[in-house]
């Protein structure tokens, strides 16, 4: 660190502001005009800049409560629930009991402040304390220690960082917008498939394609233990994909699951929008909330009916469905009642050997495009690190540029 630069707690250099929240159902409190935010709302934020939010309260309101007024132009921190979100105030605002506002001194420019508390979330998680849930208590951020070098320094810092954190945001827009493409162009192929009528497709019900013939049996007894168990959980979304597979005696179950095999698509009828299907090549036991469908000899083809079911079509109609608020499910009369219009066997083969080329390219894409994305923002990490290490000595554009090449 530069020999011009002191360190200094947070405490030292600034205000730190408690927050409140007026007595609920008291109207002379709500809808105001002083601006109130709450962690959640912080964590909805687009911009580290906050004028407008969706809640305010009254000046008795503000009065009446632990909430304080922080003035305009200072850091707002979410100190629980979760700990980390930050935003700069443009107007004077209050907050709820789960922020604090720190109010900068003359020697600490606010916003190297913010970059300075982006950069220590993690040791702010630390520092946080609570059974139930984490909290940073005032005395804990009041002592974190802050490099601090000369206010045009810090200026310079902050002009820097702005700078470099634009084009990395801007970066990671393009990324994900080429992730969305991506992801977008596969399933316009797959629904152009199953929302045609071809010339010779036959429309049918999925109860006529495909049937669920598995029992339920105990996972106890010795001829089922050892077998693998999958669940909803085993299932990442959209892809297929199967993780951590436990044997029922390594889950220790004990309550009744249904046998499948390798001739079986099974499909999660929990929160369908979530899209889990698989294709497992093995024999084993599945979730009660798992439907292991059996494709019927000549009429689908296994790899057809993975993708139809990973369709956006069919989500929408599974979606449509599926009732419980609380936990949305596909019932197996709404599944089977499900049409769609099929090509011969040998024709949907061809489909689905072209729908697996798409999609392992897709995955391709968007396995480079995830990788860029988390490249960025642990570069986001380390030119914070640099900046408050005294060895931010240049734009650091040509590293944002090579992150994403």
């Amino acid at each position: 660190m530069n020999n011009t630069w002191s360190i200094k707690s947070i405490g030292e250099v600034t205000t730190i502001v408690n927050g409140g929240t007026p007595k609920s159902g008291v109207a002379e409190y709500w809808k105001g005009n002083v601006p109130w935010i709450t962690p959640k709302d912080m964590g909805k934020l687009t911009s580290e800049y906050v004028a407008n939010t969706s809640r305010k309260i009254t000046e008795k309101g503000l009065a009446k409560s632990s909430a304080k007024l922080i003035p305009a132009n200072s850091v707002i921190l979410s100190t629980r629930a979760p700990i980390g979100h930050l935003a700069i105030n443009e107007l004077p605002m209050a907050t709820n009991q789960g922020c604090r506002g720190l109010v900068t001194t003359e020697e600490l420019d606010t916003k190297y402040l913010f970059y300075f508390l982006r950069m220590s979330v993690d040791l702010l998680n630390d520092l946080g304390t609570g059974a139930t849930f984490k909290e940073l208590s005032k005395g804990a951020l009041s002592g974190v220690a802050i490099p601090l070098p000369p206010l045009p320094e810090q200026k310079r810092i902050v002009a820097i960082l702005d700078k470099a954190f634009a084009a990395i945001d801007a970066a990671a827009a393009n990324t994900e917008k080429n992730l969305a493409n991506a992801r977008e162009l596969f399933e316009s192929y797959l629904n152009g498939v199953f929302t045609r009528k071809g010339d010779g497709w036959v429309e049918k019900t999925l109860s006529e394609v495909c049937s669920i013939n598995s029992k339920l049996v105990d996972p106890r007894e010795p001829e089922f233990i050892d077998l693998p168990h999958l669940g909803a959980g085993n299932m990442i979304s959209r892809t297929g994909e199967l993780i951590e597979v436990q044997t029922a005696r390594e889950e220790g179950l004990i309550s009744g699951k249904f046998l499948f095999d390798e001739k079986m698509v099974l499909y999660s009828k929990i929160r369908p929008y979530l899209m889990k299907a698989c294709m497992p090549d093995f024999k084993g036991l599945c979730s009660a909330d798992v439907y292991p469908l059996s494709p019927v000899d000549g009429s689908i083809d296994r790899s057809y009916l993975f993708h139809l079911l990973m369709s956006q079509h069919f989500t929408a109609y599974a979606i449509a469905g599926s009732g419980r608020a609380g936990m949305p499910k596909v019932n197996r009369d709404h599944l089977f009642k499900y049409r769609v219009y099929l090509p011969e066997v040998s024709k949907q083969k061809q489909f689905a050997a072209k729908f697996d080329e798409l999609f392992g390219e897709t995955m391709r894409l968007e396995t480079n495009y995830q990788q860029k994305l988390t490249a960025l923002a642990e570069l986001k990490q380390s030119i914070l690190q640099k900046a408050f290490a005294g060895e931010l000595t240049a734009q650091p554009e040509t590293t944002v540029a090579e992150a994403v090449a």
